[in-house]
């Protein structure tokens, strides 16, 4: 089981044309901070080796091709953290420890964190979110992501305000750890999760998802694959989401579901017209205790093997350019 404090050895391997630098709190890098890394550079991108620490800043990735590698013995060694929410920054965007705006974006081996709601009042809007993404071909293994409502923002750019034409951002996330309590993975991106840890902290609403597909032929959607859904204690009603808008879509396969998850699975959302009648929820071969496909909610589908065959990685995520996600190193 993946958790807080998950234990690997990890070798990089990977060729780039960029040369590789170090951040190091300790002035013994090329680099102090991740920002400063980061705005030096060029167009080949950069792949930035980030040494043991905790990195109090807030990031902005505008660039193409920048990688992150924590260089820790475990992510818990590695985190980028910052403290804003929706209330303190002007909106729930606003909030992101870490943006990630450039396609073809890489991390391994470290944290992303946004610690606000351990500390400020709810009063100061609780939306705090530790990574927000909007870039195409993004990749993350072995990366925790830390916070308590709305923590992860995997989204696209410009759907989210109408833009019939706008470019859909696809995000593959691998063996990650992944924690919060209301809507803590939320957007309109096509993202695939694969062999993660989904950790739900009390609260008194607690939903895994918000997807935000808001037109049908929009190239949107979740997917968690081979994934396990864990709680820590008080955490005992959690839903598998909601839609945040109306044809959220949302999948899971061969996921394991622990006892806290609520036997309808998923809940409408509470504010404007009902969108659990057009948004697509399924699930193909859930198991463990909070598997119950007999008593989801009806307006979502159990697959079948052939039809669970359109969600897999290489389908899901290949777009025109038959990208594939699990070769990226």
């Amino acid at each position: 089981m993946l958790g807080r404090t998950i234990l690997f050895t990890y070798v990089c391997m990977a060729a780039s044309a960029a040369e590789p630098v170090v951040v190091a709190k300790d002035g013994s890098g090329d680099f102090q901070t991740v920002q400063a890394a980061i705005d030096a550079a060029g167009p080949a991108g950069a792949v930035i080796r980030i040494r043991p620490g905790t990195y109090e800043e807030k990031i902005v990735i505008d660039k193409a091709k920048i990688q992150l590698r924590g260089l820790g013995a475990d992510p818990s060694q590695v985190v980028l953290t910052f403290h804003l929410s929706s209330g303190t920054a002007g909106g729930t965007y606003k909030s992101a420890s870490t943006t990630v705006n450039g396609d073809d974006f890489y991390a391994e081996n470290l944290t992303f964190e946004n610690t606000f709601s351990r500390s400020k009042p709810l009063s100061e809007g609780s939306q705090a979110v530790a990574l927000r993404v909007t870039g195409d071909r993004a990749v993350f293994r072995r990366v925790r992501f830390l916070g308590y409502q709305d923590t992860l923002y995997a989204t696209t750019a410009g759907c989210m305000n109408g833009d019939a034409g706008c470019k859909p951002a696809r995000q593959y996330f691998e063996a990650c750890y992944i924690e919060g309590n209301v809507d803590f993975i939320f957007g309109d991106a096509l993202a695939f999760f694969e062999k993660c840890e989904i950790h739900s902290l009390a609260h008194s609403m607690i939903a895994i998802t918000a997807q935000s597909k808001q037109r049908a032929e929009e190239k949107s959607g979740y997917v968690f694959d081979h994934c396990r859904l864990t709680a820590e204690a008080g955490a005992d009603r959690v839903y598998l989401g909601r839609p945040w808008r109306s044809y959220a879509s949302v999948v899971y396969l061969n996921t394991y579901m622990g006892p806290e998850i609520v036997p309808a699975g998923w809940l409408e959302w509470e504010h404007g017209k009902p969108s659990l009648p057009t948004a697509f929820y399924a699930e193909y071969n859930s198991q463990g205790p909070g598997a119950k496909p007999a008593e989801r909610d009806s307006h979502s589908m159990q697959l079948t093997a052939e039809q669970a065959k359109k969600y897999e990685l290489r389908a899901f995520l290949a777009g025109n350019d038959g990208w594939d996600a699990a070769k990226v190193h």
